[in-house]
């Protein structure tokens, strides 16, 4: 694969941080997850790229635009793939793509499967980008991070991906791409068929998906006070600070 642009000089030095950490992780049983909304996808009877096996001279009829249609919306699909078991929970959003909506994406995944499968884990390993609504910057997504490490008692180690580098990020080419495969030329006509297309993703090496529609309104704007950003229990690791840290529960 060919990067656009410069590559990010440590690119390598913190993939094989991010490879070694999960590693550690999946050896001592501690949940590993990678995580990133896929693009939004507009509902509503819209032609949808691929092919379908249809009866002879039965083909589907979809509208003649794209256009959006304001009373069917859109879904912001926020996908969780957990490395230590090839099994994976997508939030379908059906509001805005925000860090409070990627921070309840992971809760509404650890509720729904994390805390039963990983009984006595004691911390979490999260791999994501750079940007978007679990940007390294966003100082929401660190404060939405802490809620969740105070809720469930986790220590929660974050690595994010170099800029430019999202594509390595394993949610992107274990579930997503296979994802799109599975409802290639099918219409998402509401939001029901977007769950149950999601749902019945499976691939040869056994991924399992459970998604769950989540119509929470998460307003845009929201803006975290200096006292309560700087009241956030997190450690730098170093020598890429930037892009490694910690956040430990207030107790």
């Amino acid at each position: 694969m060919l990067q656009v642009g410069e590559a990010h000089p440590d690119r390598n030095e913190q993939f094989l941080y991010i490879n070694d950490l999960a590693k550690i992780f999946i050896l001592d049983g501690q949940p590993v997850i990678s995580v990133d909304t896929k693009k939004k996808e507009n509902i509503g009877n819209f032609k949808n790229n691929g092919e379908e096996y249809r009866k002879t001279n039965d083909p589907r009829k979809v509208l003649d635009h794209d256009f959006p249609i304001k009373e069917l919306g859109k879904v912001a699909p926020y996908g969780v793939y957990v490395l230590n078991d090839n099994t994976a929970f997508v939030n379908l959003g059906t509001s805005n793509d925000t860090s409070e909506f990627s921070v309840e994406s992971i809760s509404r995944w650890w509720d729904t499967l994390g805390k039963s499968t990983f009984i006595d884990s004691t911390r979490i390993n999260i791999t994501c980008d750079c940007g978007g609504s679990n940007g390294n910057r966003t100082r929401l997504w660190k404060y939405q991070l802490q809620q969740f490490a105070n809720r469930t008692g986790l220590e929660v180690y974050v690595s994010h991906f170099p800029p430019g580098t999202s594509k390595w990020n394993k949610v992107e080419h274990r579930l997503f791409c296979y994802v799109s495969k599975n409802w290639a030329g099918k219409p998402l006509i509401d939001v029901e068929t977007v769950v149950n297309l999601i749902s019945s993703t499976t691939t040869k090496t056994g991924l399992s998906v459970v998604c769950k529609r989540d119509d929470n309104i998460y307003p845009l704007k929201q803006k975290v006070s200096d006292e309560d950003f700087g009241a956030i229990n997190i450690r730098k690791i170093s020598p890429f600070e930037e892009w490694n840290y910690i956040i430990f529960p207030q107790y």
